[in-house]
């Protein structure tokens, strides 16, 4: 099948590349992402490959239907980017990868949370310029501290596991609890999850519901000095409530790898550009904010995954099997594993 891969990047085509020995698509890549502007570049495949910040809104499908696509394979798990209404409404199937290596996700917000407490981020700026000072480096240990984990998909439940190997105890919001993770965390509602969590680690969808979860009047209920972690999607905190709560010490530490308007940041390098954004340019000022451009998910295994699932959604589409991995406008309220 032809398939157009749009946002492509070399480790993309590295991994598809190597992938599409398995299945014999005909793949082309392109550098930019998918919209209005570049929806042109589609016409003719069959499918379009997109990844989270390609447009895939009601506009483009109607592009994309009236140049021969009829399949979006989404190589990632979130779907927020596209209308799902719409592309029903056009006879254009959507698939996703809903598992890649949860592993690697929860391994960096892991990786954050122990960074953020042991100033690791400093250290070694200090270190590389000969300053051997401890000063400001002070940290907490992090057994016997109370974890809150907000979202207990595969994410969520893992995090809660390494974090209880810790020595922590679990405390997790989900409105479907998983009775399998009873032994893990102890399920309480979001409000009591803000008022006595030391960490609190995003890991729910973006809907409607869970926009802004975390915002001024929630902000208002965490305990003082806590450490808010979010892998997740950027839109889940509002950013400049968060850094009202920085500025006041609310939160303690904010790690994150997801900003709520990083479509026209992360993946690029803009390391000779002024950055435009002054919410994003403020954020990079506090020293107790570690901030990663969504490379949660950047591990060997989890990009291989993602190409394989990504391509067998395809030749399953192409042969009329059954599509596993669609998602659909009724399916996505079905999916959304964390409200408020």
């Amino acid at each position: 099948m032809q398939v157009a891969v749009f946002s492509q990047k070399p480790y993309w085509r590295t991994f598809f590349d190597e992938a599409n020995l398995d299945y014999g698509h005909q793949l082309t890549y392109f550098e930019p992402a998918l919209n209005t502007q570049t929806v042109a570049l589609a016409a003719g495949h069959g499918a379009v490959c997109v990844f989270v910040h390609d447009q895939v809104d009601g506009e483009v499908l109607l592009a994309l239907q009236s140049g021969g696509t009829r399949l979006v394979a989404l190589r990632c798990a979130g779907f927020n980017n596209v209308d799902l209404e719409r592309a029903a409404a056009l006879g254009v199937k959507v698939v996703r990868v809903p598992a890649y290596s949860p592993h690697a996700v929860a391994e960096h917000a892991v990786s954050l949370i122990t960074a953020l407490n042991r100033k690791i981020h400093r250290a070694y700026a200090r270190v590389r310029e000969g300053n051997m000072a401890l000063e400001g480096l002070l940290g907490v240990e992090l057994c016997s501290k109370t974890v809150g984990v907000v979202g207990t998909g595969n994410i969520g439940a893992i995090v809660a596991r390494i974090m209880r190997g810790f020595g922590c105890r679990i405390l997790a919001f989900d409105p479907y609890p998983d009775e399998r993770l009873e032994e893990v965390v102890e399920f309480v509602s979001l409000d009591r999850l803000a008022a006595e969590s030391d960490v609190i680690s995003l890991h729910c969808p973006l809907t409607p519901e869970t926009y802004h979860l975390v915002d001024a009047e929630w902000l208002k209920k965490i305990k003082l000095g806590c450490m808010v972690i979010n892998t997740s999607r950027g839109a889940l905190i509002d950013t400049r409530a968060a850094i009202d709560a920085l500025k006041s010490g609310k939160i303690g530490s904010l790690g994150l790898d997801v900003y709520e308007e990083e479509a026209d940041l992360f993946f690029e390098d803009l390391s000779e550009k002024v950055i435009q954004d002054d919410v994003f340019a403020r954020l990079l000022t506090f020293p107790n904010v570690i901030i990663t451009a969504h490379q949660g998910f950047f591990t060997q295994e989890a990009i291989g995954q993602i190409a394989h699932t990504t391509l067998a959604n395809i030749t399953a589409f192409e042969r009329g099997q059954p599509l596993v991995n669609e998602v659909s406008a009724a399916r996505k309220v079905k999916q959304a594993k964390c409200h408020s």
